[in-house]
Parts: structure tokens; sequence; C-alpha cells
């Protein structure tokens, strides 16, 4: 809605709004390989094989069952859930802190890890994925209450919980791991970190919690994925395809949602998956300041200069991480640009076609 009064209902608007909801499939699909990770280090098995893209595939079958369920099921699900994800956490990073008597252990593998400044920059862009799901709380709007109040106090509360969360867990892993360690196993660091936190019943608490967070997270994405690309169906800035399926418009698009995000677990490993989603979110967020910048800051009354350092950070963290990328990785910024461009083309032929028909109408 925000695009429209900065953009209107054209090309820059269509393709800006679908990189954020590409961006959620994606992380859906990084959850998702996450919990296929975690989950086959109860029975150590290969994590390269075909076992972890399955048991994502099994985890977005079951979130799209949840979600063609009734509101209210998975507003009292994910609620409870996400309290007890919480708790374990903090729970975990003060046990692992006082095993560790609240050291910092990274001397230990400083020599051997000399990441330069622009490596540093660029690991921002990955971080930046752990804080996007407030776009999940914006996109519920319309079931929250008082939503002109609520949203904003519920974004502010969840990313002060985040904060503090993830510090406590990034120093607890730190902790009782050196980096080298980390690095090996970075795709189940946390279960890698509770053996000597936890002992032997470390890995079962651990794996327990990172699936609890999994499926809440998976649910609440999807949920607000479905909704979002419902309302630009409605809207009529993306096209859209019955294929004989019964229900509403958002049935639609939630089958849609799990499609894409289970092809996307199935080709990508996490590395890749979490790179392209914060190549698509920093796009569509210097597009986005831009437009509240040149076109609405007095009218919501945002301050100008907050906004312009957005643009300037985000603007640095993308073009640290492209650099990154371009030497390690050149297939994914090939991926990113083809993608980019293929939903300009697309918008820009579809709202053509919809501004010919409306023309013809009348």
């Amino acid at each position: 809605m925000f695009f429209v009064k900065l953009y209107g209902k054209g090309t820059i608007t269509a393709s800006a709004s679908l990189l954020l909801a590409f961006s959620m499939v994606i992380n859906q699909s990084l959850v998702a390989r996450t919990f296929g990770t975690y989950t086959l280090q109860l029975f150590d098995r290969d994590q390269e094989g075909y076992l972890i893209p399955l048991l994502g595939v099994l985890l977005l079958a079951i979130a799209f069952i949840i979600n063609i369920l009734s509101n209210k099921f998975i507003e009292t699900f994910t609620s409870l859930v996400s309290l007890l994800k919480i708790l374990g956490l903090v729970l975990f990073s003060i046990v692992g802190l006082s095993v560790s008597n609240f050291s910092f252990n990274v001397a230990e593998s400083t020599a051997s890890v000399d990441p330069s400044i622009i490596e540093y920059i660029g690991a921002i862009a990955l971080t930046i994925l752990a804080f996007k799901g407030f776009t999940t709380i914006t996109n519920s709007g319309s079931e929250i209450k008082n939503p002109h109040r609520n949203v904003g106090i519920a974004i502010i509360i969840s990313i002060s919980i985040c904060v503090i969360v993830y510090v406590l867990l990034a120093w607890a892993v730190a902790s009782n791991l050196s980096i080298t360690e980390i690095i090996n196993a970075k795709d189940y660091a946390l279960a890698e970190a509770a053996k000597p936190a936890f002992g032997v019943y470390g890995l079962w608490f651990t794996v327990g919690l990172a699936i609890i967070a999994t499926i809440t997270g998976i649910i609440a994405s999807v949920f607000a994925v479905s909704r979002m690309l419902a309302m630009l169906t409605d809207m009529h800035l993306i096209p859209h395809k019955h294929f004989g399926m019964p229900g509403n418009i958002q049935k639609h698009t939630l089958v849609y949602t799990i499609v894409i995000a289970m092809a996307l677990t199935i080709l990508f490993d996490l590395s890749r998956i979490a790179s392209l989603g914060a190549i698509y979110y920093l796009i569509m967020d210097i597009i986005f300041h831009w437009g509240v910048f040149r076109r609405l800051h007095k009218k919501i009354n945002a301050n100008p200069y907050i906004v312009l350092f957005a643009i300037f950070f985000d603007t640095i963290v993308l073009l640290a991480f492209i650099w990154i990328k371009v030497s390690t990785d050149l297939l994914l910024i090939g991926v990113a640009i083809v993608s980019i461009l293929l939903i300009l083309i697309v918008e820009k032929f579809f709202l053509g076609a919809i501004s010919t028909e409306e023309k013809q109408n009348t």
C-alpha cells in the first residue's frame, strides 16, 4: 500500500512488492532446510544428502495444512509455541554462558580466520534476514485489533525481543565454540554449541527448540505471504491463474507460496537461499526508502535524514555483499539479476495489458 502511494499502480510498485514477497518465500525455504538440517542431527545422518530437502518439503506441507484451518487456530498455536521458543532460547543462552563463566572465546582461532572489512559489512546482509520477520506483522494487519496502534507496538516489541535473544545466543555460542568450529558447523552451530553447555541432553534440547522455531516461523510467514499476494491480486498488480482450484484467491496464493518455497528448498542450499533473499530484500528496501524521501516523508512526518541514512547503509551493505558473491558464487548473482529482470519484464507486459483492457472497456 505504501508503494502504491509512492509510485502509483505501476511496474515499480508491482515489482518491488514481488521482491518483498519472494524474499519472504525464500526465507520460508531457508527455514525449511534449517528444520531438515537440525532434525538430522538426532540421527547422525549425512548432511549433504536428499533428506534435508525432503524434511523441508514435509514441513512446508504441514504448514500448508495448518494454514487452511481457521485463523483463530493459527493465532493460538503460533502464540503459545512462540512463547515456548523464546523461553527455550533464553534458557539455552543463560546456561551456555554460565558454563563458560560468561567468557567470549574467540582468541583461539582468530589467527586462521581474518575477514576483511568488506566481508564484515557483507555479513550484515545476512543478519538482516534475521530481523525481517516483522513484515509478517504488517501483512497480517487486518487480523490485528486496532492495527493503527498495535502494529507499530508489535514491531517494536518483536524487534526488541529478537535483539536481546540474538545477542545472548551469539554470545553463548561464541563462548562454547571457536570461530573455526562455528564455521565448520555453520548450518547447525547451535546444536554443536549445546554439547559442552548441556551435555548428553544438549543436542535433543537444541534440536527440539530448532524444530519449534522453524515450525512457528513457517506457519506465520506462509500466512502473511499468501495474504500479501492475495491483496496484490485484488489490486490487479500481479497475474493470477486459478488452475481449476476451488476456494478464494488467498487459498490459491497459499498454494503458489508453498509450491515456490518447496522448489527453492529442493534446488538451493542454505547459503544460496539466504543470499538471494538478502539481495531481493535490500533492493526492495532501497526503492521503498527512496520513494518515501522523494514523495511522502512530509506527509507521514518521517525524518528525511533517517530515511537517507537507511538508503546509504542499505546500499553499502548490498554492494559489499555483491562484491563478495561475485568472487565466490557468480552463479547466484546471475540468478538474482535474471530473476529481477524477469519480474520487471513480466510486470511491464501484464500491467500494460491490464491498462489496454481497461481503456477498451471504457
